[in-house]
């Protein structure tokens, strides 16, 4: 075990040992093989730099009070960037080696692993680029996927606690049939200006879009997706431009599971004010409470509950928590316990 003040970690990088790598070559995808090296050797005229044609994931590893390594729907998160190399034209990892080399890594650097009720976990990176020389506008004849983790703290400073977020109308992150639905790095690039201009002042935990069609609708927050709950029920957004959060579909799951109902429709800005409660939700945070919305542009904001997380948003997290740390018992499957560890 590293000698690491676990219960002071951010969310940033934090160097490890090992990573493991595998290249596409020739019309196949190759054996993984594992590196000590931090950088990538690569083309100036590489489709990833000129083209975009990058895509990552975002997963997590977790110790639990028995001592066990647990990986959370480790699956999906292959499932999803097949999703995205398809959007962006580029070869597919085959999730047996995808599954095989996130287990790989996160075995290679057990040391960095952080110990149960410590707040922090292992972040797992998945990232497939597009390596080979290209200066026509087509997709490369070779990638590279690399799979890095670095141990973490909580995305939000002080953890589990209600944020206040802000509503942009200035920018769109992604079109309606644009790359929204796939996790690729244009994405997140288009939220980037957004996010400084609208949260700089550190008054904001994160910025929120509306549709890019018609500006009516709540889409997502740039690095999370929306949920809001009423009358027993758990509302996020349908939309064709919004990335399909792995833990937002567990989220869905699990309310309709304690007995909430469970709905995926538009949400118009307007019925933020009709929420008992609202949150944002991804790998990074799992949830993050909001305590209110504010749309600078109208004058008006929506508060949600009374500043602190609401009791529907705190059992959720408590029991996704639990799954992930193998405290509550995982009656869906999604957990792939780390064998040797």
């Amino acid at each position: 075990m590293q000698n690491i003040d676990w219960a002071n970690l951010t969310f940033g990088y934090y160097p490890t040992n090992y990573n493991v790598r595998c290249y596409f070559r020739n019309g196949e995808w190759g054996e993984l093989e594992v590196s000590s090296e931090t950088t990538i050797n690569i083309h100036m005229a590489a489709t990833c730099l000129h083209y975009g044609q990058e895509a990552f994931e975002g997963m997590k590893a977790f110790r639990g009070k028995d001592g066990k390594v647990r990986i959370f729907r480790m699956d999906e998160n292959g499932k999803r960037l097949q999703s995205s190399c398809d959007g962006v034209m580029m070869a597919k990892l085959p999730l047996e080696k995808f599954e095989e080399a996130v287990i790989k890594v996160v075995k290679l650097n057990a040391d960095f692993i952080p110990p149960y009720e410590t707040g922090a976990s292992l972040y797992i990176r998945p990232l497939l680029i597009g390596m080979g020389a290209q200066v026509g506008v087509k997709p490369a004849s070779e990638y590279l996927f690399i799979v890095f983790v670095t141990p973490v703290g909580p995305y939000f400073k002080g953890g589990f606690m209600a944020n206040p977020y802000v509503i942009t109308r200035k920018y769109d992150r992604s079109a309606p049939l644009g790359t929204g639905i796939f996790k690729v790095g244009g994405n997140y690039a288009a939220s980037l200006r957004a996010h400084v201009e609208a949260c700089h002042g550190g008054q904001y935990a994160c910025e929120f879009y509306l549709d890019a069609k018609e500006k009516k609708y709540i889409d997502e927050a740039g690095a999370a997706n929306f949920f809001g709950i009423k009358d027993n029920t758990y509302i996020t957004p349908q939309s064709t431009s919004i990335l399909p959060s792995i833990t937002n579909k567990s989220l869905m799951q699990l309310a309709e599971s304690i007995g909430m109902k469970v709905e995926r429709r538009p949400i118009p800005e307007e019925e933020l004010a009709t929420f008992e409660e609202a949150g944002a939700c991804g790998t990074a945070a799992v949830i993050s409470p909001i305590s209110r919305i504010d749309d600078p542009e109208t004058g008006k904001s929506y508060s949600f509950g009374n500043g602190k997380p609401g009791p529907w948003s705190e059992k959720l997290y408590n029991k996704l928590r639990g799954i992930q740390y193998g405290t509550e018992p995982d009656e869906f499957g999604w957990i792939t316990v780390v064998e040797g560890l």
